[in-house]
């Protein structure tokens, strides 16, 4: 009896977790890049086509890029050649990778972000396929596609 209790309380844990984190939305920014929301602050996350990785920070209404000030954000490329970490610059209002991301897809990009210097850093794992989705039009890593 104790058995089946708790596998009905585990079952019912793990269906009210998954629903809990299915309801994670993401978001797309002007440039069709990926939202990360950082303690009220917003930042667009943009692979551009030279494969080098761009992020703005945004206004609240998510339109226009705010002045780089003391934001700081660091990489890792998870490719399957290897980790490869990214250092960033200040270009205009953006921060951009000094370097490209490494060659291929599928693989994982680990940012660190900090909105402003006294703030704690808050991590974000983005699966990087640049493939345009169909449904949005946005590169799969910013889908806003409820498939």
């Amino acid at each position: 009896m104790k058995t089946i209790v708790r596998l009905i309380t585990a079952t019912l844990f793990v269906a009210f977790a998954g629903s809990t984190l299915a309801d994670v939305t993401i978001k797309a920014g002007p440039r069709k890049g990926r939202v990360l929301e950082v303690d009220g602050h917003h930042a667009e996350f943009f692979v551009e086509k030279d494969r080098t990785v761009s992020i703005a920070f945004l206004d609240k209404e998510l339109k226009k890029n705010e002045p780089v000030a003391a934001q700081t954000v660091t990489a890792t490329a998870e490719a399957p050649s290897g980790k490869q970490k990214l250092e960033f610059e200040k270009k205009g209002d953006l921060l951009v990778s000094k370097t490209p991301l490494p060659e291929g897809e599928h693989y994982t990009v680990v940012l660190q972000v900090k909105p402003t210097a006294d703030a704690k850093p808050k991590n974000f794992r983005i699966k990087l396929d640049l493939t345009t989705c169909g449904g949005c039009s946005n590169p799969e890593y910013a889908c806003t596609c409820d498939e």
